[in-house]
């Protein structure tokens, strides 16, 4: 029995009985030696046999109670990948480790993502586990955009100073083939003059290639260094063994020009990747330095790191707002397309919110900071975006795994290919130089960078449109998507409802009944109340407290007003209570119709009135669900408004498919039984109430102009208030997953018709090399045209 104790985090825990229920569901669990749960510092203690049971067990088990494992997110720096079967390797040794929820890592930003609950794994041993497999890795902290774009340039200025070094050792050994094959002699074609030109070349120059295959190898695996040192050496010493011997064949310029023409490669690679990441750079470019605050009536310009909550800070025309706040005085007008996409300049006063990043264009204002550092706007964008960069799509698993088992079934080949030419045509020049060609043209760099380097400028060009994508997982789910779901009040409409008629019944005062329901209607926080409730303010100088009052879910309030019992709602809600609505029919039918919400009022039991309230569908709602029709997707809209009313606003906006008196808590249920039908679902939505049916469909779209729940649980947020966003992001997930097809495609193409070429003796080993390297850079030149997205 191997002992291991550990200590979980747990989520949710209110009472001792919650902790109580925890520990005996984990000492019930085999293998559980003990198991001690801390209510207040909500850590579960636990000692177990790691032959009997794995941590992911025990976690399972406390999710199980109803309790949450809360998950920590580790970043590492990897050093020395080189290509997909370095990323697979790396990826395998990380997602071995217990307790390692999920392992992602990406060759394009050398970076690996650990999601793993807290207190089940030390640091430490995520750097150790990537080290045994053969790389370097170290701990992301805080990120340093001057320092990555230092890194990044001392990497291309170390490969472009290589490849200049090798170019002018190689070309003469180049040009030396050319005057052997004319039977001219010269120093060039000299043989100990030509090892004088190589050796370097090959073991200076060439040394990452053989300190990146050790390491491969010594991590239990073998990735691109492997076949570019193995098919190199290959030649390199069969020269000198022929040049020893006395025989006058020599191929020192093939090894030499391989090494040249791939560090080209490498070169250009590198240079390409570093643009992929431009949409970070460029929201990073944005924060301000500084912020001018007002400390005991004095202004004093402080860095932005040292801002606090609470601090009063100063904007003046032109000048970008530091932090995250809300106007205290002065009003302007802010240009927030950096986080919308929007270019018309927003109007602000006080105690409208400002964002970080923006620019304010007009006035001077002051404002109180309320969010700063990790929690501005922009930094939770700028985390999104750098999150949906390191994941994967589920069509890399295919590359991953291909990339896994490619290298020993290349040399495979290569030996094959050697020992094919050797034993039965019975020429081992030709067969090993057909071998190094075999093992240079079959380097599966392009196979690790077609998903990544797509994904990546895919969801930062979707950053800089206002669109903020989960991860690749989202974006490849929103390209499959055939059916697309729309809440209707504040992602269809405005949200902002005006009351539009007011009608009485039983010789009431048509202001009575505007008195009555606002007043009523002022502790809800329902859109509906809420245009009432401004449209008594406008017309009325007092409204009322309500005695009692109490909200009935998707139906409207009931309450207790001035000695009256009041129900202000829809028809369910005196239907459930037994009130007669009979000489409000004909006027109720006529305002649905006419594509309005009927509120009904009654008093002491009687329908007294009616309020009718119209939402104004946003301007760009038709176009975009016209564009996204002719797309071919299935539209459906989903409201709790009766069905005259629902349909009535359907027409408008050319949706056929409607759901209507739909309670907020079954619109998840509603967005399962479309899923049922077998139909990949998106929905859009905005409000708190919109969250689990976002959480339900394959991809939830949150209106970013709606609330932070719903915006958590959706997979994509559309900054801009319309539904345009929605058109945008599906066109982006369409040309993103056809880039990476593309990517794929050539990946593929290139080692599945190169390979058998090389084998069969049609390809030179230097055109192997040049093959190889034009195959990565044609990669990321491809993702990079993702860039002209509009």
């Amino acid at each position: 029995m191997t002992a291991k104790k550990i200590s979980i985090d747990v989520v949710g825990m209110t009472c001792a009985a919650c902790s109580t229920r925890v520990e005996k569901a984990l000492s019930k669990r085999e293998g559980v030696i003990s198991a001690t749960v801390n209510l207040l510092a909500n850590k579960a203690a636990i000692e177990f046999d790691t032959d009997k049971v794995k941590p992911e067990d025990l976690i399972k088990t406390i999710e199980k109670t109803g309790y949450e494992v809360p998950l920590v997110k580790k970043t590492l720096i990897v050093e020395g990948m080189t290509c997909a079967a370095c990323s697979t390797r790396v990826e395998k040794a990380l997602n071995k480790l217990e307790g390692v929820v999920k392992a992602t890592v990406n060759l394009s930003t050398n970076k690996a993502t650990i999601e793993y609950p807290s207190g089940v794994i030390d640091e430490d041993i995520l750097v150790k586990a990537v080290e045994k497999a053969g790389y370097k890795a170290e701990l992301e902290v805080e990120r340093d955009l001057d320092r990555e774009k230092e890194m990044r340039e001392k990497e291309i200025k170390s490969l472009k100073t290589s490849f200049i070094i090798s170019a002018i050792l190689s070309l003469p050994l180049f040009s030396a083939m050319f005057f052997h094959m004319a039977g001219i002699h010269t120093i060039l074609t000299n043989g100990w003059f030509q090892l004088i030109l190589a050796t370097p070349v090959q073991f200076l120059i060439g040394y990452r290639f053989y300190k990146g295959a050790y390491n491969s190898l010594r991590g239990g695996g073998a990735n691109m260094d492997v076949l570019v040192s193995m098919g190199t050496s290959a030649a390199y010493f069969y020269s000198i063994y022929n040049l020893i011997i006395g025989v006058h064949e020599y191929y020192f310029e093939a090894s030499a020009v391989i090494i040249t023409l791939i560090l080209l490669g490498k070169t250009f690679e590198a240079v390409a990747k570093g643009k992929t990441s431009e949409a970070i750079k460029k929201l990073m470019g944005l924060q301000p330095k500084t912020a001018r605050i007002i400390k005991d009536g004095v202004e004093m310009d402080i860095p932005i790191e040292k801002v606090e909550i609470g601090d009063i800070i100063v904007v003046r025309p032109g000048e970008r707002v530091p932090v995250d706040g809300i106007i205290v005085e002065g009003n302007s007008a802010v240009d927030e397309s950096m986080i919308t996409g929007e270019s018309i300049p927003i109007d602000k006063a006080i105690d409208d919110e400002v964002i970080g990043a923006t620019i304010n264009k007009f006035g001077t204002f002051k404002f109180k900071a309320t969010k700063i550092g990790k929690d501005t706007v922009l930094s939770q964008i700028i985390k999104l975006v750098e999150d949906a960069q390191g994941s994967k799509a589920p069509v890399q698993r295919l590359a991953d795994k291909i990339s896994g088992i490619f290298v020993p079934i290349v040399v495979v080949i290569a030996l094959a290919t050697f020992l094919g030419f050797y034993l039965i045509g019975g020429n081992f020049n030709i067969g090993l130089i057909n071998a190094v060609a075999v093992l240079v043209i079959a380097c599966p760099c392009a196979l690790g960078l077609a998903t990544p380097t797509a994904i990546m400028v895919g969801t930062g060009k979707g950053a800089e449109n206002g669109i903020l994508i989960k991860s690749g997982e989202h974006l490849e789910r929103a390209h499959k998507m055939d059916t697309i779901v729309f809440d209707k009040t504040g992602t269809i409409t405005k949200g902002e409802p005006e009351v539009t008629d007011i009608i009485s019944f039983n010789d009431i005062d048509r202001d009575e009944i505007l008195r009555i329901a606002a007043s009523v209607e002022k502790t809800s926080e329902h859109p509906l109340g809420q245009s009432i409730v401004k449209k008594g303010e406008e017309e009325l100088l007092r409204l009322s407290e309500p005695e009692k009052f109490m909200a009935v879910p998707g139906k409207g309030l009931r309450a207790t007003f001035e000695g009256k019992e009041v129900l202000v709602g829809n028809r369910r809600l005196m239907v459930d209570n037994n009130i007669s609505i009979t000489n409000g029919e004909e006027t109720l039918l006529k305002l649905e119709e006419e594509g309005k919400t009927a509120m009904l009022l009654s008093l002491d039991n009687k329908l007294s009135g009616i309020i009718a309230v119209a939402d104004q569908i946003k301007e760009t709602s038709k176009k975009a669900i016209e564009e996204l029709k002719s797309m071919g997707l299935d539209v459906y809209m989903i409201t709790g408004d009766n069905e005259r009313t629902a349909q009535a606003i359907a027409k408008e906006v050319g949706i056929t498919n409607v759901l209507a008196e739909v309670l907020p808590e079954n619109k998840a249920e509603v967005v399962e039984e479309i899923k049922s039908k077998g139909k990949h679902v998106g929905m859009v939505g905005d409000g708190i109430n919109d969250a689990p049916a976002l959480a339900a469909a394959d991809v939830g779209f949150a209106i970013g102009t709606g609330t932070d729940v719903a915006m958590e649980a959706a997979d994509i947020t559309l900054m801009r208030g319309d539904l345009s966003g929605v058109v945008t992001a599906i066109r982006l997930s369409h040309k993103t997953m056809k880039t990476i097809r593309q990517n794929l495609f050539w990946a593929f193409f290139y080692n599945s018709l190169g390979i058998p070429f090389a084998a069969l003796g049609f390809l030179d080993p230097m055109i192997a090399g040049a093959a190889m390297a034009f195959s990565s850079v044609s990669v990321v030149t491809n993702s990079l045209r993702l860039k002209k997205f509009k």
